[in-house]
C-alpha cells in the first residue's frame, strides 16, 4: 500500500523504520509537527520523524494544524491507501480522516479501551498495572475509541520507568503496526469495535503532576516518580527551591514523618505515609544530577529538614 506516516517524537521512529523496511508498503510522505526550538541554545530542530524522513528522501509535511487547507489538498493529491499514526501530537479533522481509502490507523501504547489519551504509559505505571501493551485501531472522531485491529502485551516490571517501558512498547508496537498494515492490505484483517467496559483515560502529564507528595504511601511515591521519569521529571521543594528526583527504592523498615530526610553514610531516606523511600539520584537547581548521598553531604542537611 501507499502510506503517509504521521508521527513526531522518538517513540514513533521504530514504526517508521519498520514500515520503510517493509516490502509490501511504500511510505511516500510523512506528516510531523513543525520544526521547534530545543535545547539550551533554543535551536530550531526537525522532529525525530522528520529527520528520519529526510535521511530517506521522503517528502515531509509540517502543517501548523491538520485542518490546514494546503495540507489537506496535498494529502488528497498524494492519495494514500492508508495513514499509519504513532504519537503525531495533533487532532485530525474529519476532512483528513476521509482521504485515505483505509483510514488512519493509530498505534496506541495501551490495551484499549484502557488508558485512552496522551499519556497511557505513565498512567499504567502510576496505577500499578502489572500488564500493559499496545493497540492498533482505526481513528474516529471520539478520542482513541475506534475499532481495534490488534494488540500486543507487555509486562510492567517493578522498576520500570515510563521511558524504559515506552522504549520496549515502541519496538513491539512497530511490529504490530506493520502486521496490521499487512492484514489491511491483503484483506485478512478486520477491526473489532471497542466495548464500553473498562474505559479509562490518561491525560497529558503536567509538571505539577510530577510534584511528589510524600504524604502518600511509599508504593504510590515510587510509582509516581517512575511514571514521570524521564519526562517531565519528578520533583519536590527543598529550602524553597526545586529538587529533581530520580527513581527511589522502598525501604522495608520504619521511617521518619512524611517528607522528613534522614541522612546516613551510604543512603538518604525520606519519610512517607508508610515506609520510607531511599533516594537515588537528585538534581538541585543549577547543578548536575548526582547521587543523593553526595548531594546531602554538600548540602549539610540539618535534622528535621523536609522535602515539601
Amino acid at each position: 500500500m501507499r502510506l503517509v506516516f504521521a508521527g513526531t517524537p522518538e517513540p514513533a521512529v521504530p514504526s517508521l523504520r519498520a514500515l520503510l523496511a517493509s516490502e509490501q508498503h511504500e511510505v511516500v510522505a510523512v506528516v510531523t509537527r513543525p520544526d521547534a526550538q530545543a535545547g539550551r541554545g533554543r535551536r530550531v530542530v526537525r522532529s525525530p520523524i522528520g529527520a528520519l524522513a529526510d535521511e530517506h528522501g521522503i517528502e515531509v509535511l509540517t502543517p501548523p494544524k491538520a485542518s490546514d487547507p494546503a495540507f489537506l489538498a496535498r494529502l488528497a493529491e498524494i492519495a494514500p491507501d492508508a495513514c499509519p499514526v504513532v504519537a503525531y501530537g495533533a487532532l485530525l479533522p474529519q476532512a483528513a480522516l476521509d482521504i485515505p481509502a483505509h483510514g488512519w490507523v493509530n498505534l496506541h501504547f495501551s490495551l484499549l479501551p484502557a488508558w485512552r489519551g496522551a499519556a497511557p504509559v505513565q498512567a499504567a505505571i502510576r496505577a500499578g498495572d502489572e500488564i500493559t501493551g499496545a493497540s492498533t485501531f482505526r481513528i474516529v472522531k471520539e478520542l482513541d475509541a475506534g475499532p481495534v485491529f490488534g494488540v500486543v502485551t507487555e509486562q510492567i516490571a517493578d522498576t520500570d520507568t515510563a521511558g524504559e517501558l515506552l522504549a520496549r512498547l515502541a519496538e513491539s508496537g512497530a511490529k504490530l503496526l506493520v502486521s496490521t498494515m499487512d492484514g489491511i492490505a491483503d484483506g485478512t484483517l478486520r477491526a473489532v469495535e471497542q466495548t464500553g467496559d473498562g474505559v479509562t483515560y490518561a491525560p497529558k502529564v503536567t509538571v505539577e503532576d510530577a510534584r511528589v507528595s510524600f504524604a502518600d504511601p511509599a508504593t504510590a511515591v515510587d510509582r509516581q516518580i517512575r511514571a514521570v521519569t524521564p519526562e517531565p521529571g519528578a520533583w519536590a521543594e527543598f529550602r524553597g527551591e526545586r529538587l529533581k528526583l530520580g527513581p527511589v527504592t522502598v525501604a522495608d523498615e520504619p521511617g521518619p514523618p512524611p517528607g522528613e530526610l534522614v541522612v546516613e553514610r551510604k543512603r538518604v531516606l525520606v519519610g512517607t505515609a508508610s515506609k520510607p523511600v531511599r533516594l537515588g539520584e537528585v538534581q538541585a537547581q543549577g547543578k548536575k544530577r548526582m547521587a543523593a548521598t553526595d548531594w546531602a553531604r554538600g548540602t549539610r542537611i540539618e535534622q528535621g529538614e523536609r522535602l515539601q
